[in-house]
């Protein structure tokens, strides 16, 4: 009877340190040896990381021509290390660009 007692707690242990190691958040870390481009002649923005496994993505700021419209904040699309996050942008003055990254 001992043996059987014994049995069923170690199977129901074993059970439980595999469904938490299983369903257990994963490690991420956020995107490394990131870079942008910019190009206002072609109107576009582009951020790309290297390593890391969280995601990243492009945000440019721009002025609108006309001073009661205000600024224009554009963002790109979250991405992988190792992919780009491109976007578009308009044809008015940029006033800055930075990458965000998460992970």
């Amino acid at each position: 009877m001992n043996a059987r007692k014994w049995s069923a707690s170690a199977a129901t242990l074993t059970l439980t340190i595999g469904l938490e190691l299983g369903l257990g958040p994963s490690a991420f870390a956020a995107p490394t040896g990131c870079s942008y481009q910019l190009n206002t002649a072609e109107r576009w923005a582009s951020s790309y990381c290297t390593s890391g496994t969280g995601e990243h993505r492009i945000h440019v700021l721009q002025r609108h021509f006309l001073p009661e419209v205000g600024l224009i904040p554009i963002e790109g699309p979250w991405a992988p290390a190792g992919a780009t996050s491109y976007t578009g942008i308009s044809p008015h003055t940029t006033i800055s660009v930075w990458i965000d990254t998460r992970g």
